[in-house]
């Protein structure tokens, strides 16, 4: 496949997630949305499905597409925040064009446990559970759900990946600074 074809099904799947997240979000808060375009067509019937079989557990909603941060450091959008089968939970929606297998979605589970730290964080909550809801087009409706030391596992992880960001994006400091400006003058020589 070329690069402007992987482009295209990327941009395809991306128009048809943001729909089917329109579609959910709408259920939750009690209002109607439509979209008669065929990809909204197809986004809302994948809609359907994660809102039949995946909402059902619900017990409460906290907050759709609630916005997140951890002061200094992140900030997001988790898609639901809810009491899904009487524990305090962040749930994503994804949608995906082909079935995820675990080892596949690492950054899923790296988001929700970002999300439910600044969530505890900001809200003296307790988040006990993370579920990731992946539909696909022909209605193939998974979920992968983690909670206790598998959450908290995912939290250790998500910082690791966070510290590793900030060492790479931060400005060096002076001997830094200086021991750069020298090997560049180095290499200059070097290459002349």
């Amino acid at each position: 496949m070329g690069e402007s074809q992987a482009e295209a099904i990327k941009n395809l799947s991306s128009k048809r997630g943001t729909s089917m997240h329109k579609f959910i979000e709408a259920f939750i808060l009690g209002r109607g949305y439509e979209d008669l375009t065929s990809l909204g067509q197809q986004a809302k019937t994948m809609a359907q499905k994660v809102i039949e079989r995946g909402l059902t557990p619900i017990d409460e909603y906290y907050g759709s597409e609630v916005t997140l941060y951890y002061p200094g450091l992140y900030a997001g959008s988790t898609d639901l925040v809810c009491k899904h089968n009487e524990m305090d939970t962040i749930v994503d929606f994804k949608q995906a064009n082909q079935p995820k297998r675990k080892e596949w979605i690492d950054d899923y589970y790296m988001q929700i446990a970002a999300y439910a730290m600044a969530h505890d964080y900001i809200h003296g909550s307790s988040i006990e559970q993370g579920i990731i809801m992946v539909c696909t087009p022909d209605l193939y409706l998974q979920e992968f759900r983690f909670q206790g030391p598998e959450l908290r596992s995912w939290k250790h992880k998500f910082l690791k990946r966070l510290d590793e960001y900030y060492e790479i994006t931060r400005e060096p400091n002076i001997d830094e600074k200086e021991l750069l400006a020298q090997f560049e003058d180095n290499k200059i020589k070097e290459d002349t």
